[in-house]
């Protein structure tokens, strides 16, 4: 492996590509240490580490957000946002796509419909980006009205219209920055841009998750009291690892469906004969925990504008009811993404079309049924491991007091974001290194990334 490492600096194509990526990536996390202006810098950082000294709804939510952000979000800086607006509009348009008979005649276009649809969902960004940023620059101009709590002093300077107008113009236009990067990124570098930006700002928090657990080692207990010595934190290591392994795992499983195929003659060529069809346990992949995500982080500001703080506590990570409330959202969009992007009916039309059929099963709806079963089977053994994945960092945050921001990294979104982008990423280099009779990373077999390809 580390001899691969050695070998794709030998490639100036993609060294250059590196080099590329990584002027990105410099360029993206300057703009997340940018204050936005407006903002009092010493009275936002004193109100941050207020909330986190805190186990409240604030603390856990403002933590939630700030991790995909970052850490722009606690400095109110230009890429507050983040991509993520930019994400939200995609998966929109993965829901309506199946649904509106348009869009869908669009994506059959070809490239041409392809980007049209990305122009829509460009254009949808920015609404999304003008929606997120009026949240947060209201929540920066009056905390309290959404029940994040009470600063000691007024967070925004002059005057707060003013200041609303700016922040989102400002927001706005740094999203869309970000996500054009990233699709240089996607051309000219390494990797899919727009989730390699998100998985840099996840790693960026990796550094201050590890200090606080040695700092937690050194005083000899966490930050609720709770007692915490250097030998907990060698097991946290082991969880830690177990935890990516059963990651990998999750990502890369699928179970196997053979196709016998029709053998015929096309041109000098024998084709057909036997394969399979991969069905993904993970087939949503990181997807059912945004949403889950998404629809629990927005409900405590909405609920704390209506002033029901006691409903929105039970809403906070630390709360059961959270809890219960992730895992049974979760549950319930792995089956409907499953089945709104996941079409067993023209699946088996394609396959009698093209002289392929399942042994033992007969070609038209047999073919169908067998897959919605089988495809129904694998998910809820992927859902019930992914709820369990994503429940791992709440457990740790209410049962053994480790802080939110070094329990996300223990599973959750931020972990399969950051194992799924590894994967893709090494897939293409290694897919560079072994076109131009350079070994892999394995000596046997490849790497898959998260397509399963």
């Amino acid at each position: 492996m580390w001899a691969a490492f050695c070998n794709i600096w030998k490639i100036k194509e993609l060294r250059s590509r590196l080099l590329f990526t990584a002027l990105i990536i410099v360029l993206v996390r300057f703009a997340s240490n940018i204050p936005c202006p407006g903002v009092d810098p010493v009275a936002l950082e004193n109100f941050i580490h207020k909330m986190s000294s805190s186990s409240d709804t604030a603390s856990g939510f403002m933590n939630m957000i700030d991790i995909f952000s970052g850490g722009a979000l606690a400095q109110f800086a230009l890429g507050a946002l983040g991509i993520m607006p930019y994400i939200t509009a995609s998966i929109i348009f993965q829901l309506l796509v199946p649904v509106i008979p348009s869009l869908e005649k669009m994506q059959r276009e070809g490239e041409t419909g392809r980007q049209k649809i990305t122009q829509y969902t460009r254009y949808l960004t920015i609404l999304v980006c003008i929606i997120q940023g009026t949240m947060v620059a209201v929540a920066m101009i009056n905390p309290t009205r959404l029940g994040l709590g009470t600063p000691d002093q007024p967070l925004v300077l002059g005057n707060a219209g003013v200041f609303l107008v700016s922040a989102v113009i400002v927001l706005t236009c740094t999203t869309m920055v970000f996500m054009w990067l990233g699709e240089q990124i996607t051309d000219r570098g390494i990797g899919n841009g727009v989730s390699l930006i998100i998985t840099i700002g996840i790693v960026s928090r990796l550094p201050v998750a590890v200090i606080d657990l040695i700092q937690m080692a050194l005083k000899g207990e966490t930050p609720d009291g709770n007692t915490f010595r250097p030998v907990q934190l060698l097991l946290l290591l082991l969880v830690f690892a177990v935890v990516t392994a059963a990651t990998i795992l999750l990502t890369q499983g699928y179970r196997r469906v053979p196709i016998q195929m029709v053998r015929k003659t096309v041109g000098s060529q024998l084709t057909g004969g036997s394969t399979y069809m991969p069905l993904k346990v993970n087939f949503a992949n990181v997807m059912p925990i945004i949403f889950a995500g998404a629809i629990l982080m927005f409900l405590v500001p909405i609920l704390g504008w209506f002033k029901l703080y006691g409903l929105a506590a039970m809403f906070q990570p630390s709360h059961s009811g959270y809890m219960i409330a992730e895992g049974l959202l979760i549950l319930a969009f792995s089956f409907f993404w499953v089945a709104n992007q996941f079409n067993p009916i023209q699946i088996a039309d394609n396959l009698k079309k093209e002289g392929a059929y399942i042994p033992g099963i007969s070609p038209g709806k047999a073919t169908a049924d067998f897959l919605d079963t089988a495809m129904t089977r694998v998910t809820f053994g992927g859902a019930i491991f992914l709820m369990a994945l994503a429940l791992f960092p709440s457990f740790l945050y209410s049962n053994f007091g480790i802080p939110f921001m070094v329990a996300q990294f223990f599973g959750g979104t931020s972990l399969l974001i950051m194992v799924g982008v590894v994967l893709d990423t090494m897939r293409q280099l290694e897919s560079h290194l072994t076109m131009r009779n350079y070994e892999g990373f394995l000596k046997s077999g490849r790497l898959r990334g998260r397509s399963g390809n």
